[in-house]
């Protein structure tokens, strides 16, 4: 597993370094006005408005009273009726990769954090991708990637499970660290000076219960991955002061089906094995469309850790920042060793 995990790695830092990737979207935007990226939960169909609206304000961060890092002042071990009491209801809850529920809170992707629980309600998981972190050590979404390590040390390079090692190779992208009995994940912007973009935060009990490197797959997880990498695409673009995204359910099968295609016929591209493009596809299943743009990625354990490499890399940086997209949809599927693979399919209609 070990080294499947490096060669995923080296194929996808191989595409993503591809100068063929910059040729298709110079062409496909010089003839048809669209734009090309490459890497790689119930929601109502509505309509949003174009406008920003106004942000909410945002919450009086405290320093953590127990723990190293805190997320909109909640904390590893506190109660979910502690955490609701502050925030309301989820707007969303999904299966994640370790067999429990994300379950979503924002304010129109104000505020945006996800938390998961544990059987006695507590909590076991936190992430976030906007500016809602506190810690002990003074670390904030306006530290630098250097300031991280001088201030947490040397990274985690491996974590044991079972009889098995499961490397972990951030390539500068995210370091990993065991605090307080606790997986904390730190996610660098490459595009803003490697400052801090999102972290993650596993208890070590719901890490080590988690058995393998790629999690079994399922419907259920294949909804949640889904949903996951559409909150999380919307959360990024209101921190960019961008609008959100409407989720469209008629093109998620054009998405879903690509994802299925590459996962079985065993590659990654843009293009199908027919020659097709992502336009040619979506032209095919009825789906119009003034503009479109398409994502793809492989090998990532969850749709967290591929919005950071999408996020990271410029062409699909592009897509998911792109003011000129309305919709977006996400289909999820999987090879026959459980790796993921995603399609982010983004279109005005």
């Amino acid at each position: 597993m070990k080294g499947t995990s490096e060669a995923i790695q080296e194929d996808i830092n191989n595409i993503k370094n591809n100068p063929h990737i910059k040729n298709v979207v110079d062409q496909v935007e010089r003839e048809f006005r669209l734009v090309i990226g490459q890497l790689q939960n119930t929601f109502e169909d509505t309509e949003q408005d174009e406008a920003v609206q106004p942000a909410p304000d945002k919450p009086e961060l405290a320093t953590p009273h127990q723990q190293s890092f805190s997320v909109h002042n909640v904390e590893i071990g506190d109660s979910r009726a502690k955490v609701e009491q502050k925030v309301g209801a989820p707007k969303r809850e999904t299966l994640n990769e370790y067999g429990v529920e994300w379950e979503t809170y924002h304010e129109d992707y104000h505020n945006f954090f996800m938390a998961a629980y544990n059987d006695q309600n507590k909590v076991v998981g936190l992430y976030t991708n906007q500016d809602l972190l506190t810690s002990k050590f003074g670390i904030s979404f306006a530290s630098t990637r250097a300031s991280v390590l001088e201030t947490l040390g040397e990274p985690l390079k491996t974590i044991k499970k079972g009889m098995t090692h499961y490397q972990i190779s951030g390539d500068g992208e995210y370091h990993t660290f065991l605090l307080n009995q606790n997986y904390v994940t730190i996610f660098f912007d490459n595009h803003e000076q490697n400052q801090v973009t999102a972290i993650q935060i596993i208890s070590a009990n719901l890490e080590q219960d988690k058995q393998r490197f790629y999690a079994e797959p399922s419907k259920p997880l294949k909804l949640g991955f889904e949903y996951q990498l559409f909150d999380l695409t919307n959360a990024a673009r209101v921190k960019h002061q961008l609008p959100t995204l409407t989720w469209d359910e008629r093109a998620r099968k054009t998405a879903r089906d690509h994802s299925v295609d590459m996962a079985k016929n065993g590659y990654f591209s843009h293009k199908n094995l027919e020659g097709q493009s992502p336009f040619d596809r979506m032209r095919e299943d009825d789906i119009s469309f003034i503009t479109a743009g398409e994502n793809i990625a492989a090998g990532q354990q969850s749709s967290i850790f591929t919005h950071a490499g999408l996020m990271n890399s410029l062409g699909h940086r592009e897509n998911i920042l792109n003011q000129r997209f309305e919709r977006l949809t996400v289909g999820v599927a999987y090879d026959d060793e459980s790796r993921p693979f995603y399609t982010e399919n983004f279109l005005t209609r």
